[in-house]
């Protein structure tokens, strides 16, 4: 059945008409699905088309199962390479505006990573009362969905998922078919090892080697550049991400390991100016998963003084972030962790904020609605300009779980692992398969995870270099302004590098011989906007489109009369190597909606306004042109 939230959600939002047409069936499973051209339809969902995205965004559920299962997909775009990659959340209040959002960070994030991958996201309607046997029901129902995107989205965990879901995604689907799987499937344990937080790490570590050159902006001249075994943290959410932090820090290197001088979970926060047992909550963490309360009653509540003045316990969590350290490492998944509008229920506003020198965002914070974007630059006018603290956006420092992730597809699974065809969907006649080839599958995730450390050191050093250089050179720009462009100028580079034959559309074609009668039945059966007239050896001589046909109605030529009468025979063509720019500049020039693409005489596809428009970034090209 479909999940009663996205149902109301969906009513309340589309009319009934929509579904009648857009409704697609396949046995019990439902898709409604809306592209880049259905503005209207998703700004009634909340999602802003604009120059990015999205390419896709498919409501869908399974109609006869008891459980609701359902939820959202969201293909942001391809530019960076197909599929798009990205995790799946299970959460009771997602929505499609809430999956784009996300979806736009993974774009931002991949170009940021320099990742062969598109930027996607789902999301799961996680039911009330879920007992563990039905959530399993759930996930491995949700990925027969997702099966039908197999070769433009790839799932990995997110919020309310992990990597034993991924596994059941991988039992449905195929291991070429999900990330951060485990160890067992060959996959980068990215839970276990901490990926995105040994991105953070990285980030931070870079962030101190380039800091000095920021003393040249009025607002740092005066900045105190500390050591890195004498830089104090502040780490808001010690959970997956957070308390990895903590614990890569000093895995890194012992020596220069900093001081984590406080920690916030659900429950509360800890502070000790002189450093927390990190070892000891990270332990308490993986047993417990909440720790804050828990510390403070079994090691301070009950110790006698004066030990148990030197940690703070306090129930209010976001308070943490009234205190002060050189470094803020949000990792609590919330977007609105600042702001100076106290309306908008931020963690914490701008005018009781710590002092801090760098924010080094762990959390996903980006979010491409406009209302949104214009608080973050609010924010970052008062954080970044008047008080001097640099902000290191998401996107640019929290994406090595993606990169531990992406290569598990870099690096292809061989033939003689992949899952026989025939036993998909079988877990037991799988975990039996696993089990014979366990060795091979280490050596794979091995391999894979040497890999992706290697890239996260590059990228995300050159990220941190690439931000304060741009800051430095250009003033007017905000951090998070700085961040985007360095994405999307790397999104920009790989689109104008693609041609025409990258995205080209077959092209139908017709015999010179043929009627006008022909040539409408062809365009109306093939929906497209032009047909190639081709002489009896193939060779294009002219084409008939849709204005050909309306001035054949207007000159009242009998409707069986040769396409000579109305074919354009100067065709005005381009070759499947051309660059999508060029193609966009000869339909501008030629003021033109389409046109064959040709190679040694023959047609071999079509280039159209729609096809652009549904194909690329178009937009994104459209301001370069």
């Amino acid at each position: 059945m479909i999940p009663s939230r996205m149902n109301q959600f969906l009513h309340e939002a589309l009319p009934d008409s929509v579904w009648q047409n857009r409704l697609i069936k396949k046995g019990p499973l439902r898709f409604l699905e809306f592209g880049p051209l259905d503005v209207d339809r998703l700004q009634r969902l909340g999602i802003k088309v604009d120059r990015l995205g999205p390419r896709l965004v498919t409501c869908m559920w399974n109609d006869d199962s008891p459980l609701e299962i359902g939820g959202f997909l969201v293909v942001d775009n391809l530019a960076m390479g197909q599929p798009s990659m990205g995790g799946t959340r299970m959460l009771p209040d997602i929505t499609p505006d809430t999956i784009h959002n996300l979806a736009r960070g993974m774009t931002l994030k991949n170009a940021a990573a320099d990742l062969p991958f598109g930027g996607g996201k789902s999301g799961i309607i996680r039911p009330e009362k879920l007992c563990e046997t039905d959530r399993k029901d759930v996930i491995k129902g949700f990925g027969q969905l997702l099966r039908r995107y197999k070769d433009i989205y790839i799932p990995g965990p997110d919020v309310g998922t992990n990597d034993a879901d991924m596994k059941t995604f991988a039992i449905e689907n195929g291991l070429n078919n999900v990330v951060s799987k485990p160890a067992d499937m060959g996959g980068n344990r990215i839970d276990e090892l901490g990926g995105a937080a040994n991105g953070i790490v990285v980030a931070t570590k870079a962030l101190l080697e380039h800091l000095p050159k920021l003393k040249q902006l009025p607002q740092f001249k005066d900045m105190v550049i500390p050591k890195p075994s004498e830089m104090d943290i502040l780490i808001q959410g010690f959970g997956a991400v957070g308390a990895n932090v903590a614990r890569i820090f000093h895995e890194y290197n012992p020596q220069a390991a900093p001081i984590i001088k406080g920690i916030s979970d659900e429950n509360g926060y800890l502070l000790n100016a002189n450093g927390l047992p990190w070892k000891q909550l990270f332990d308490m963490w993986k047993a417990m998963g909440i720790v804050t309360q828990a510390y403070f009653h079994d090691h301070i509540l009950h110790k006698p003084l004066p030990d148990a003045t030197h940690t703070v316990f306090s129930n209010a969590c976001d308070n943490l972030l009234t205190e002060s350290a050189f470094c803020l490492i949000p990792a609590s998944p919330v977007f609105n962790y600042l702001d100076l509008d106290p309306a908008t229920n931020p963690s914490m506003t701008l005018d009781r904020m710590g002092n801090w020198q760098i924010i080094v965002e762990g959390a996903n914070t980006y979010s491409p609605n406009p209302t949104r974007k214009a608080a973050r630059r609010r924010m970052e006018r008062h954080v970044y300009r008047d008080k001097g603290v640099l902000i290191a956006t998401d996107y640019l420092v929290n994406s090595g779980g993606v990169i531990y992730a992406a290569h598990e597809r870099m690096i292809p699974t061989p033939d003689h692992l992949l899952i026989p065809r025939a036993i998909l969907g079988n877990p037991t006649a799988i975990e039996g398969w696993l089990g014979k080839n366990r060795d091979d599958f280490e050596s794979l995730a091995e391999l894979r995870r040497e890999a992706a450390v290697k890239k996260l050191e590059t990228v995300i050093r050159r990220n941190m270099q690439e931000l304060i250089d741009g800051l430095c050179k250009d003033t007017d720009r905000l951090p998070c302004e700085m961040a985007e462009r360095i994405s999307v100028q790397r999104i920009a580079a790989v689109e104008k590098s693609r041609t025409a034959r990258d995205i080209m559309e077959e092209a139908p074609t017709i015999g010179v011989d043929k009627s006008i009668t022909d040539a409408a039945r062809l365009l109306v059966d093939a929906h497209v906007a032009i047909v190639n007239v081709v002489s009896e050896k193939g060779k294009l001589i002219g084409i008939v489109t849709n204005w050909d046909m309306t001035n054949a109605l207007a000159l009242k030529l009998p409707m069986d009369s040769p396409l000579t009468k109305i074919m354009t025979a100067d065709v005005i063509t381009s070759h499947p190597d051309a660059t999508i720019l060029d193609c966009i500049r000869k339909l501008e020039i030629y003021e033109i909606s389409a046109m064959p693409i040709v190679e040694e005489d023959t047609v071999v596809g079509v280039i159209s306004g729609d096809i652009l428009a549904r194909r690329t970034l178009f937009r994104l090209l459209q301001t370069m042109a």
